[in-house]
């Protein structure tokens, strides 16, 4: 599958979750549980840090590996940017979001791509091969439908296990939590089929502000055709990951989806396709 058609998931197996050190009592509903992940959500602050990114991607069949530093800006609940130096160039790889759009563009001559989509229109926004939405969560950034009535709760080897299902009851997403700390560790996502298309893992937590935990180590993986999986690992430096607070003038900056200009292909998402403008 060629990158720019897109990292479409069809397919693949999850890796396997680690058995906690310690095995604690999980909880007993699940409101209890979405209460608990609701509140830390609600304790997000604006945060920045830096790190060294890790991707590997698939194109044409050959295996393609980039290892680069990449700085982070995120204003939960919705805004993120993040920055790729590669190649020499310190905007080589940038993917955002805020309220209403999403965006990620590639600037190497080989993959010179500019991706982008409106919330309101995408409901795979996953199909990323760096996906703003997964970044977010994957910075315990965790979004939690408000509808309680289509999640399930159960218990797996010390992990509370959140499940949600749409109307039709197709799995759409599930969240391991860690039943000591209580802290998010994988996080699977399903496609329309219920075949899983993605999986975020995350470790390494550091306490920004009292209530709110970000993991250092982040890693999503992506499933395509013939179980091809694409994969990007952010390891952030701790000292790096510290509150930040922006000016409106720093917001628009980071924030606002740039027009794409010298781009070799450009795609719109709508619904789960790829439109090339």
């Amino acid at each position: 599958m060629h990158l720019f058609a897109a990292a479409l998931i069809v397919c693949g197996c999850t890796p396997e979750l680690k058995i906690p050190k310690r095995i604690c009592p999980g909880k007993q509903t699940v409101v209890q549980s979405l209460d608990v992940l609701n509140a830390r959500s609600e304790n997000a602050v604006s945060l920045k840090a830096n790190g060294q990114c890790r991707l590997q991607y698939y194109d044409g069949g050959k295996k393609h590996k980039e290892n680069f530093p990449v700085k982070v800006w995120a204003n939960p609940p919705a805004e993120i940017y993040l920055q790729g130096d590669v190649a020499f160039d310190a905007k080589g790889i940038v993917l955002g979001s805020n309220e209403g759009e999403f965006w990620l563009a590639m600037e190497p001559k080989e993959i010179s791509g500019y991706w982008w989509g409106r919330w309101s229109d995408a409901n795979c926004p996953e199909m990323l091969m760096i996906s703003p939405k997964l970044v977010l969560e994957g910075l315990g950034i965790v979004a939690i439908d408000s509808d309680q009535g289509n999640w399930s709760l159960s218990n797996e080897d010390g992990f509370d296990v959140l499940t949600t299902h749409s109307n039709q009851g197709v799995i759409q997403k599930r969240i391991y939590v860690d039943c000591c700390d209580y802290l998010v560790e994988k996080i699977e996502y399903f496609d329309v089929r219920g075949e899983a298309v993605a999986v975020v893992e995350m470790d390494k937590y550091k306490e920004v502000l009292e209530g709110f935990l970000v993991p250092a180590g982040i890693k999503i993986t992506t499933y395509g055709e013939q179980a091809v999986e694409d994969s990007v690992e952010v390891n952030l430096n701790l000292r790096s990951i510290k509150p930040a607070s922006f000016t409106d003038r720093q917001r628009d900056r980071l924030f606002t989806r740039p027009e794409p200009r010298g781009f070799e292909h450009i795609y719109k998402i709508v619904d789960d396709e790829m439109i090339e403008q």
